[in-house]
């Protein structure tokens, strides 16, 4: 199994290299223009201060830019970093609300995947924009400006079953998480009946999930200060996540989220409602808002974590890699984050 990172500080490249000497593999650099240092650029600086780990975007926003100047941004980190990048692209939940809009429908989206696609792959397109299509493909490739001749993985993330199949589809690989976007048999199955829609098999098909951990100390209880702190955010973003999907839909909360929901509603339903879509996805897995902190319950943690002892917690990874997930993606806390690298190194990692 493979461990990745999130990250996006422009000044805290250090943070990356360190994870590299721990035997972290990926680093995934977040794109969200409204919280975080521009993606590409940290790439850029990664790409020259890393040596073997693989690095991309954790994950490039579709509505974000245009299609070609995605594929163009990844292509150009391949230059510095050939063969040690990949493009993991979604639809934009918190990038998109923090500007007051939806996410990329999933027809778009797929629209989008296939151009960048195909142009990483160093192929010609059909490109539509204001109404117009025309063929498009790299210019001048002889000059070396843009690297595809080493393969970019394309990874889709996905948490909703139409997103799973079209990864299946289109994709080398899927992002989602445990338990927002379902269990790992539902997840398979989704992409699975992508794959099959166009005919594809499956083999070396790349699972990479956030599993959000909590590593307790002998006797430590689920529910203390440093296990809230620590898995807190994670969850809170969950919580924002689906108030925004479940106000559009209508659809019901998860199960796990039901002893809480309308308690928080109610709580998120007093903020000014101008300012309420900033709020909800100010404190995006990067600390826990302390109005927020009752809301991380013992039973929530449970419900939304891995969570025991170090050998309990390396026992579940292990059932996970069986089931098939390739990667567990780490998002640790900002003020948290030099210290959760290095316990999980060596509690976990090194145990693996």
């Amino acid at each position: 199994m493979e461990f990745g990172i999130i990250t996006a500080r422009i000044d805290e490249i250090g943070y990356i290299t360190h994870a590299e000497n721990l035997g972290y593999t990926h680093c995934w650099v977040t794109d969200s223009q409204m919280l975080r240092s521009n993606c590409f650029a940290v790439l850029a600086l990664a790409a020259q201060q890393t040596r073997a780990m693989k690095l991309g975007t954790g994950v490039s926003v579709a509505g974000l830019r245009l299609a070609p100047v995605t594929a163009n941004g990844i292509a150009t980190i391949n230059r510095i970093a050939p063969g040690r990048t990949f493009l993991a692209v979604g639809t934009g939940n918190t990038a998109m609300r923090l500007m007051g809009q939806p996410p990329m429908r999933i027809k778009e989206f797929a629209e989008y995947l296939r151009v960048v696609k195909a142009l990483i792959r160093g192929e010609e397109v059909d490109y539509t924009l204001n109404g117009r299509t025309h063929p498009i493909t790299f210019q001048m490739r002889n000059f070396k400006y843009l690297d595809m001749e080493h393969y970019i993985p394309l990874y889709v993330a996905a948490y909703g079953p139409k997103a799973q199949a079209l990864a299946g589809e289109i994709a080398d690989g899927l992002v989602t998480g445990i338990p927002r976007g379902g269990s790992i048999e539902d997840i398979l199955a989704h992409v699975n009946a992508g794959a099959a829609r166009s005919g594809r098999t499956l083999e070396n098909f790349h699972i990479t999930t956030r599993i959000n951990l909590a590593i307790l100390e002998p006797g430590e209880a689920v529910n203390s200060e440093r296990v809230v702190q620590e898995c807190g955010p994670a969850f809170m973003t969950n919580v924002h996540y689906l108030v925004d999907r479940l106000k559009e839909t209508g659809a019901e909360p998860p199960d796990y989220l039901k002893p809480i929901w309308k308690d928080y509603l109610d709580f998120h339903m007093r903020r000014p409602p101008e300012t309420r879509h900033q709020k909800l996805h100010a404190s995006h897995n990067t600390y826990l808002d302390p109005e927020e902190a009752r809301f991380v319950t013992a039973d929530m943690i449970k419900a939304f974590c891995v969570v025991g002892e170090p050998e309990e917690v390396v026992d579940q990874l292990r059932a996970l890699e069986r089931t098939g997930v390739s990667q567990i993606l780490c998002n640790f806390p900002l003020d948290r984050s030099y210290r959760m690298l290095e316990d999980f190194a060596r509690d976990v990692i090194e145990k693996i």
